[in-house]
């Protein structure tokens, strides 16, 4: 037999047994397609069982810090979007109080500090009783410049000092 003869027999052997075989490609089934997953309302990773009304639910869902800029206590539209979930979630959950706490790291004395930071935390508490949160769930503290977030000089990250945190609590602490 030549080459090509060869060749030739060991293709016409192939094609007769891919002919034999009993595979219908039609009747194929598609593997079950892999659950979606990274969804918008999934929770995180680690997060799935946070209760509802919970502190772990306040902070992962809602938010507890709201941002101010420089020499400023006027909330802005971002801050304002999270104090309405803050509000929202407070009034479905009318057991928790709210310390709100309130800092700077802005020019000026520590006095000026003090007193802007009061004010930060004042607005705030002001901001969610106009929301129908009853300011006897509320208490607010200026700490000035202490417990920095961060110690640094640039722009970018000052603005994470100057802020108010809004921690829940079971009972009203010494301020």
């Amino acid at each position: 037999m030549s080459g090509y003869t060869k060749r030739l027999a060991a293709a016409a052997l192939l094609l007769a047994l891919a002919a034999c075989s009993t595979t219908d490609i039609a009747s194929v089934e598609e593997p079950p397609a892999a659950p979606l997953t990274g969804q918008t309302n999934d929770p995180a990773p680690g997060f799935e069982n946070v209760k509802a009304g919970s502190e772990e639910d306040f902070i992962l869902n809602v938010g507890r810090r709201v941002y101010f800029t420089q020499d400023s206590a006027k909330l802005d539209t971002v801050a304002m979007t999270t104090l309405d979930n803050q509000a929202a979630w407070l009034s479905r959950n009318p057991s928790w109080q709210i310390k709100l706490q309130g800092f700077a790291d802005d020019s000026g004395s520590e006095a000026k500090m003090k007193t802007l930071s009061q004010q930060r935390a004042d607005a705030v508490m002001t901001y969610l009783v106009s929301k129908g949160v009853d300011a006897g769930r509320m208490w607010a503290k200026g700490y000035g410049a202490d417990r920095e977030v961060r110690d640094c000089t640039e722009r970018s990250c000052k603005v994470q000092n100057r802020r108010v945190v809004a921690n829940l609590r079971t009972e009203r602490d010494a301020t």
